[in-house]
């Protein structure tokens, strides 16, 4: 009784924070809006009845339920059947910060977790047993790891070492990942594990419960919940990937249920403190390949409350989560290319099943059709790497997303008005540009870059982000070239690039849709040196697919010549002065600007980074051009013509 009243108490506490602590111009909290008042223990509903899926015993349902993808998950699975357990070494974690490599320890630990669930999944497909004895030797090598955690993600301990500290327990992304699918392995299988030594299941319940469900309901400082910070904090993926982990950790471990109630609470506090953060326009500003792991975990989150509520608590309605939905289908670009704003790569798309069935839940026939186009263009397989409740809502919704008729978005134009996203096809041409600011989740300096492709080919880009190390997200980010606004289609001012900070950002930024047109001022987005009134960009992009960029600047002195940069995908070529080619296999554009007014020069920028050459082949091309009649007050013109 005595913990049941300090149970009851903490939940108060926490509804008592997300109300105090929001000011009155503040959103909407949806999630506690639509609790309306009512008690979650009383509308949880036990496993047995929320539960979608077939029991392991049920082999008929399983044969309904994988049925022509069985066979694939059951050779996932046949390929670890001698899987060979690797060792994550000590030195693996302190890599991270004698070096700052991560993939050290995250390769051995993401090829162990992979494992895990091939031979769950085969398991489960089969149901012969044949799989059980390695899927026992991967559940028990998981559960004698002194963390699930990630090295990078370890230094928020008091320690700020990459070594797991032994009386301090942290949840990120991958122990979240881990306690969920140990979480389901143990809901279908432990009657399994216990035929073979009761212990199994017994060692599952124990790691879950130390690892994710006591630390959860003690600590609300975990940087991610946003239950301590200032009420404009950033809250990013980490929100709903986390929360969407701990609730299945919770509806499917916690045997208490006042203590489940309670956990299941909180991150109800916690989740809609992303769902406020995120703009009303609903755009992932972390770019597409962040989306999968924000929407698409609130959406994964959502229909888990939903299921676990027998659908009492239900904000799909809402035109917002509507909205943060549509966001991936409007930001592909074709042929696998995708706007790579931010951290973002150029190439993806998104899972095909998570779109679909975000896109029913919301009735969006765009991204439903959307999720088609990208099935039919490269089938999914069937599980995933450790998702397990993804891989569970794939196979049980694969038949709808079969039977969806494929189609890309036909939109012309998306203009994200809080988020300063916009996006515009003409002819053959895709433009997409930002504003914001340059403190934004997963920031690049980069306010008013654009980028430019014609026939689904690039020419002018985003680099995106190289292989994560300590310093991609340490003091030492913006040293890094692909952060930098001088490696952005930017220009420089005064000689000084853009600053990072929440005070550098854009003014006026508009969308005008019957011209095509995007302005904005980036004057804020650079620091005091540059000496700048006012810089006017201007882009619009003709029914041909031309592009026009108008730059008008009033400064407050000349220090230094300025320089407009732009980044290409290809070599240039300078055709006659005054005009540049680009050429991208069948996509021929003109760069078309003043030779009496600006010079140009172009350098190639060589990658060895795999991530980024996976993109980008071996080199990217940055095109300078200099004023040569340096002014307080002027003008630039810029035209890139399809030819």
């Amino acid at each position: 009784m005595m913990y049941m009243r300090k149970s009851l108490l903490s939940i108060a506490v926490v509804w008592m924070a997300v109300f105090c602590a929001t000011p009155a111009t503040s959103q909407t909290a949806w999630l506690v809006s639509a609790l309306d008042g009512r008690d979650v223990s009383k509308l949880l509903l036990p496993k047995e009845r929320w539960v979608r899926y077939p029991a392991y015993a049920d082999r008929a349902a399983w044969d309904r339920l994988t049925a022509t993808r069985k066979a694939d998950i059951v050779k996932a699975g046949e390929a670890y059947l001698k899987y060979e357990w690797k060792v994550v070494r000590a030195t693996d974690y302190l890599a991270f910060e004698r070096t700052g490599n991560r993939v050290l320890m995250q390769d051995p630990f993401g090829a162990n977790n992979k494992a895990v669930m091939a031979l769950f999944l085969a398991e489960l497909a089969e149901g012969k047993g044949r799989f059980l004895d390695a899927l026992v030797d991967g559940v028990w090598h998981t559960c004698e790891m002194s963390t699930w955690v990630l090295s990078a993600h370890l230094p928020v301990q008091r320690s700020k070492r990459s070594l797991p500290e032994l009386d301090e327990t942290i949840i990120d992304l991958t122990s979240g990942d881990l306690g969920s699918m140990m979480s389901w392995v143990h809901h279908f299988l432990a009657p399994e594990f216990d035929r073979i030594n009761p212990v199994i299941s017994k060692r599952i319940r124990k790691e879950v419960k130390e690892r994710i469900l006591d630390p959860y309901l003690v600590r609300s400082d975990y940087w991610w919940m946003a239950l301590q910070g200032s009420p404009d904090q950033m809250v990013n993926n980490w929100n709903p990937w986390c929360n969407f982990n701990v609730l299945a950790c919770f509806l499917l471990m916690e045997p208490d249920p006042v203590r489940r109630a309670e956990g299941v609470q909180k991150t109800i506090a916690s989740t809609d403190r992303f769902i406020r953060y995120t703009k009303d326009d609903g755009a992932c500003e972390e770019g597409p390949s962040y989306w999968g792991n924000a929407a698409g975990k609130l959406y994964d989150y959502l229909q888990l409350l939903s299921y676990a509520t027998g659908g009492s608590i239900d904000i799909f309605q809402q035109p917002k989560i509507r909205h943060m939905g549509e966001y991936i289908a409007r930001s592909y670009i074709g042929d696998g290319w995708v706007v790579n704003f931010a951290d973002a790569s150029a190439k993806g798309g998104g899972n095909p099943g998570v779109i679909h069935r975000y896109g029913k839940a919301v009735g969006s026939a765009e991204m439903m059709g959307f999720a088609a186009w990208l099935e039919r263009r490269k089938p999914s397989r069937g599980h995933e790497e450790r998702d397990a409740f993804r891989a569970l809502e794939s196979l049980q919704s694969y038949h709808d997303l079969a039977a969806t008729s494929p189609a890309l978005p036909a939109i012309r134009s998306s203009w994200y008005p809080q988020t300063e996203f916009c996006y515009i096809r003409a002819g053959e041409a895709f433009f997409g540009a930002k504003g914001g600011y340059n403190a934004e989740s997963h920031n690049h300096n980069d306010v008013g870059t654009f980028i430019y492709y014609l026939r689904q080919k690039p020419l002018l880009v985003d680099a995106g982000v190289g292989t994560y190390t300590r310093f991609t997200f340490g003091p030492q980010r913006y040293t890094i070239w692909t952060m930098q606004s001088d490696y952005h289609n930017l220009p420089r001012i005064n000689g000084v690039p853009q600053k990072d900070g929440r005070t550098f950002r854009s003014r006026g930024a508009s969308f005008d849709s019957a011209a095509q047109s995007f302005s904005l001022d980036i004057a804020g987005a650079y620091p005091s040196e540059a000496s700048i009134q006012q810089w006017q960009r201007h882009y619009s992009l003709s029914e041909d697919g031309r592009l026009d960029i108008l730059e008008r600047f009033e400064l407050d002195a000349v220090k230094e010549a300025n320089r407009l940069q732009f980044l290409s995908a290809v070599p240039p070529v300078e055709a006659s002065p005054g005009r540049i080619d680009l050429h991208n296999g069948d996509a021929h554009a003109n760069m078309e600007y003043n030779p009496k007014l600006l010079s140009f020069t172009y350098e190639k920028v060589d990658i060895d980074d795999p991530r980024l050459s996976d993109a980008w082949g071996k080199a990217l091309y940055r095109l300078i051009f200099t004023d040569k009649k340096p002014a307080k007050k002027g003008s630039y013109r810029i035209a890139i013509r399809p030819s």
